[in-house]
C-alpha cells in the first residue's frame, strides 16, 4: 500500500514537473517576467501585491519551499533578481560557453570574472563584455568575493553539479541539534531523488578520453598514499555518454559550465521549481530585487521591491505584502536584508547572531604541473566527478574537487577546488553610506585554508617530483586562489540565529531556508546539504505553522 501511494506521488509530482516545464517555455516565448501556469494560457497576468507565502530567491532552499508551500495549496509568488534563461540568444543556445563569454556571462559587468585570470601569464581567460544581467556574479567584499549564479535556478545554473552527502560524523558535528539518523534516512534521499542526481558508470569513466584528467589526478594521489572517491552528479551522464558518442549535443563536453549549460544538467528549473509551477500555486517573478523587509502592524510581512530592465536600471518600485515570508536568497543575499532589516528598526528583534558564522567552506584553488608523459587530455568534460578525500586526517582534513581545466588543447595542468576543515568565521555588518553590507574576512583567515591544501598538495608534488602552477591566479607568485568561494555559507546560522527548522528567532513566520542556516563548513560540495536541510525545515512549517 505504501509503495502504491508513493508511485501515485511520483506520478502526480512528473504530471506537475511536465506543466511546469511547459508554462516555462511558453513565459520565455512571451518575454513574460512573471512566470505561471496562468501565464502559459494567456497574456502576463497583472501584479499580484499580496500573497499568503513569498520566497526571495529561487535557488536551492527557494526551490524546495516553493514547491512544499505549493504542494499544499498555498498561493506562493517567488521573486528572483535574475532573468529566465529559456530563450536563445543569436547564436542558438540559451548560454554562452566558457571558452567563448559574451554578454550572457555574467551579471551587469563590463568584464569576466573567471576563476582563474591568466594562462601561461597571458591575459586570455576573461572577456571585455556588454553589462547585461548575466548567469553568474562574482561580489566583492574586502578580502573575499563570493560567486553566485543570477537567475531561475540560482545556483544550479552555474555550478559545477557535484551532489555530495557530507560526512555524517562531521555533519552531526556541525548541527548537533538536528536528528541525524532522520536526515540520512529521508531528507538527504528525498533531497537526491528530487534534484536527479545519478553516478557516472566507473567502466565508461575508465575508458573515455574526456576523463583522462581525472584519471591522471587518481594516479599522482594514490602514489602520495591518498585515495581518492567518485561524488555524483545533477548532469545526465547518459546524455554525457551520447555527445561523447556523438549523437547528442554538447554541452558538457563542449566547454559549458560556469556560464551555464545548454544540455544534459538537471538544474531547478527543470525539477523543483518545474514541479512548483506545476502545482498551479506559484508564480516567480523575475528581475524584482528585495531591498527591504518590515513587518505591518497586522504581523504581516512588507517587502520593498525594484523591477529592473536589462540595462539595470529600476522601472518601478512596489510593495509586496505576505503572511509567511522564507528567505532563499543566498548567504549574501538573505544576510544583507536581514542585517539591514536590523540595522534600520524595521525588524529590530533580529538575534544578535544574525550576520555572524560566515564561512567559505575552506576554498581554495590551486592547480599543479604534470610531466610531459602524464598528459590530461585536449578534451575534457565540465563536470568533476571523482575527488580527493583525506577528511579523515585529523591533522590536516581536506576535500579536493579534481577539476576540469577545458581548452581544447593538452596543458598538462591538473586543477583542483580544496574544501579545508578551515574553523575561521566572519560577519557581515550594515554599512549604512552605501546601504550595503561588509564582510569582515581577513587575508589571514584564508591563509588557514591555504596553509592545509599546501600540505596535502606538497604530499603529492613530493610523491610524483611535480611542482605547481603560478601562471594561473594573476600573479607570477600566486600559486593558490584564496580570495573567492563557491560555497559560501552561514550568516543565519540554524540553531543560534533561528531556531532547529529555520524560523528566525524573534519572528513568527520568518524563515531562513538557503546555505546561510550553515556554519561555515560542511567539508563537500554543499547545495545537496541546504536542499535536504530545506525538505526537513518544509516538513515541519508545513505540517505545525501553516495549519494554524
Amino acid at each position: 500500500m505504501t509503495e502504491e501511494l508513493t508511485n501515485r506521488q511520483n506520478s502526480g509530482l512528473s504530471r506537475r514537473r511536465l506543466l511546469g516545464v511547459a508554462a516555462l517555455q511558453s513565459a520565455a516565448v512571451l518575454g513574460l517576467t512573471r512566470v505561471g501556469l496562468q501565464a502559459a494560457r494567456a497574456a502576463e497576468p497583472a501584479a499580484a501585491d499580496n500573497a499568503p507565502a513569498i520566497v526571495v530567491g529561487s535557488g536551492y532552499g527557494a526551490a524546495v519551499a516553493a514547491l512544499r508551500l505549493g504542494q499544499a495549496g498555498i498561493r506562493t509568488i517567488v521573486l528572483e533578481m535574475g532573468r529566465l534563461w529559456n530563450t536563445a540568444g543569436a547564436d542558438g543556445k540559451i548560454f554562452c560557453s566558457t571558452a567563448a563569454p559574451d554578454e550572457r556571462s555574467m551579471w551587469f559587468k563590463t568584464r569576466t570574472e573567471a576563476p582563474l585570470a591568466t594562462f601561461l601569464w597571458l591575459d586570455v581567460v576573461n572577456r571585455n563584455i556588454t553589462p547585461y544581467p548575466g548567469v553568474l556574479d562574482r561580489v566583492h567584499f574586502g578580502n573575499m568575493s563570493v560567486y553566485a549564479g543570477r537567475g531561475v535556478g540560482g545556483g544550479s545554473l552555474v555550478n559545477g553539479g557535484m551532489a555530495v552527502t557530507p560526512l555524517r560524523s562531521y555533519f552531526t558535528e556541525q548541527f548537533p541539534t538536528v536528528n541525524a539518523t532522520e536526515m540520512y534516512n529521508t531528507y538527504f534521499p528525498r533531497a537526491r531523488a528530487m534534484l536527479g542526481v545519478n553516478d557516472i558508470d566507473p567502466a565508461w569513466f575508465e575508458s573515455t578520453e574526456w576523463y583522462q584528467f581525472s584519471r591522471v589526478s587518481r594516479k599522482h594521489a594514490q602514489k602520495a598514499g591518498l585515495k581518492t572517491t567518485f561524488v555524483p552528479n545533477v548532469y545526465d551522464f547518459s546524455y554525457m555518454e551520447r555527445e561523447a558518442a556523438g549523437t547528442a549535443t554538447k554541452s558538457a563536453l563542449g566547454q559549458e559550465v560556469i556560464y551555464g549549460n545548454n544540455h544534459g544538467k538537471r538544474t531547478l528549473d527543470k525539477t523543483y521549481l518545474a514541479a512548483a509551477l506545476g502545482t498551479g500555486n506559484v508564480t516567480i517573478h523575475t528581475l524584482e530585487k528585495v531591498r527591504g523587509i518590515r513587518r505591518a502592524s497586522d504581523g504581516t510581512y512588507v517587502l520593498t521591491v525594484d523591477r529592473i530592465d536589462v540595462t539595470g536600471n529600476v522601472v518601478e518600485t512596489k510593495e509586496y505584502g505576505c503572511t509567511y515570508l522564507f528567505l532563499g536568497a543566498g548567504v549574501v543575499g538573505t544576510s544583507e536584508l536581514l542585517v539591514r532589516a536590523r540595522a534600520l528598526g524595521t525588524l529590530p528583534a533580529l538575534d544578535a547572531s544574525v550576520g555572524a558564522g560566515f564561512g567559505t567552506n575552506g576554498n581554495v584553488m590551486l592547480g599543479r604541473a604534470n610531466h610531459l608523459w602524464d598528459t590530461v587530455g585536449a578534451n575534457q568534460s565540465t563536470m568533476p566527478v571523482m575527488g580527493i578525500d583525506d577528511w579523515a586526517n585529523t591533522a590536516n582534513p581536506v576535500f579536493a574537487e579534481i577539476a576540469p581545466l577545458p581548452t581544447g588543447l593538452e596543458h598538462w595542468v591538473s586543477l583542483y577546488l580544496a574544501i579545508t576543515k578551515n574553523p575561521q568565521r566572519a560577519s557581515f555588518t550594515y554599512d549604512a553610506a552605501n546601504d550595503s553590507v561588509k564582510l569582515g574576512w581577513t587575508a589571514a583567515q584564508s591563509a588557514v585554508s591555504v596553509s592545509m591544501a599546501k600540505k596535502l598538495f606538497d604530499r603529492i608534488n613530493s610523491a610524483n617530483s611535480t611542482i605547481y602552477r603560478y601562471d594561473l591566479f594573476g600573479s607570477s607568485s600566486k600559486v593558490f586562489a584564496d580570495d573567492f568561494t563557491y560555497h559560501p555559507l552561514g550568516g543565519c546560522v540554524l540553531g543560534r540565529a533561528t531556531d532547529d527548522y529555520g524560523r528566525v528567532k524573534g519572528y513568527s513566520k520568518l524563515y531562513v531556508t538557503d546555505g546561510s542556516l550553515v556554519p561555515g563548513s560542511i567539508g563537500v560540495n554543499p547545495f545537496l546539504t541546504i536542499t535536504a536541510l530545506a525538505e526537513r525545515t518544509m516538513a515541519r512549517v508545513i505540517a505545525e505553522d501553516t495549519a494554524e
